[in-house]
């Protein structure tokens, strides 16, 4: 599903290719699952003459402010994408229609040209996307039902700490609620959550201060990065869990965990419990309290990761199993 960092860069294109423009043809699909509350023959009316002023995003939804109402908005559901005839727009992962396909894509369901001629193309493989003509976008759902923008309006750590604290659920959950911050779907939370080293499941109440500092950080970092790049996965950091969320990949050690995965990611855990370790002068009552150091007494043994055994005395290392969910 598209999310922040590629609604983002679809905002950012139109805003750099298409104001000031005026719509001098409109084909909308005829697909009452996708355009929503409208004829395709309504909408196209709506849109001939007008001219693009700005465009607008909240969380994982776009409109075009135009120099009269009603406004084009986009929910980009499971893969929609935004396209510009002659411009590198980037597109989510599972969205892209290949370049040879035929113009404006048999997937298009929002098609516009320009007075210069320039064509923009809102397309929509699976159809879970809507497109909706509102007079204010902002003031219906879905738009008027979200929660700050993680980009645009970040909480505070206070607020952030403080929201969590009263919260009772997983905190992968909460990050995936609209309602509590847009623009956050499964890769990014994912992403966040390994970074920061929580559990998806771990109840939010439950997180240390120190957690809650961690989480902030990374949902800031991300985007931030994310955005930056115009949400090219090719830039992200090699050592970003996206490289190995996406289908089957080779190198799997007996189906479960990529090597690659596994190399990096105990590189980065070893150094992490090192540091700490060193940072407290090796007192054990300074450690993490998730630890599984302060348990290893009571419970000898070998620790498992997805069938490879480590030695706890080796290192203080965890896997969080739920990861396997976001391959």
């Amino acid at each position: 599903m598209p999310e922040l960092p590629e609604v983002e860069a679809a905002r950012r294109a139109i805003e750099e290719n298409c104001l000031g423009k005026k719509i001098k043809r409109a084909i909308i699909a005829n697909d009452s699952k996708v355009i929503e509350g409208v004829s395709s023959l309504d909408f196209e009316s709506a849109l001939l003459g007008k001219t693009i002023v700005s465009a607008h995003r909240k969380g994982k939804n776009l409109w075009l402010h135009l120099d009269s109402p009603p406004f084009p908005s986009f929910q980009f559901g499971m893969a929609g994408a935004i396209y510009i005839k002659g411009v590198a727009v980037t597109k989510y992962k599972r969205s892209a229609v290949k370049d040879n396909d035929e113009w404006p894509s048999k997937y298009s369901k929002f098609f516009v040209e320009l007075d210069d001629g320039l064509e923009l193309s809102f397309t929509d493989k699976r159809r879970f996307a809507r497109v909706r003509l509102l007079k204010d976008p902002t003031s219906v759902p879905p738009i008027s039902e979200l929660g700050p923008d993680a980009l645009f309006e970040p909480m505070t750590i206070n607020e952030f700490t403080d929201s969590l604290s009263k919260k009772k659920i997983g905190i992968k959950a909460l990050l995936l609620d609209q309602s509590y911050i847009s623009g956050i779907g499964n890769w990014i939370a994912d992403e966040v959550l390994y970074q920061a080293r929580i559990h998806p499941l771990q109840i939010c109440s439950s997180l240390s201060k120190e957690n809650c500092a961690t989480l902030h950080n990374c949902i800031k970092e991300v985007i931030q990065y994310a955005v930056e790049v115009d949400a090219d996965c090719n830039r992200f950091p090699c050592d970003w869990l996206f490289h190995f969320r996406w289908g089957k990949k080779s190198g799997k050690i007996k189906g479960k965990i990529p090597l690659m995965k596994l190399i990096i990611m105990l590189k980065k855990l070893f150094l992490q419990v090192i540091e700490k370790a060193v940072e407290v002068g090796a007192d054990s009552s300074q450690f993490p309290s998730n630890w599984i150091f302060h348990s290893r007494e009571k419970k000898p043994g070998k620790a498992f990761v997805d069938d490879i055994r480590i030695c706890t005395g080796l290192a203080e290392i965890e896997w969080n199993s739920s990861y396997k969910s976001s391959r």
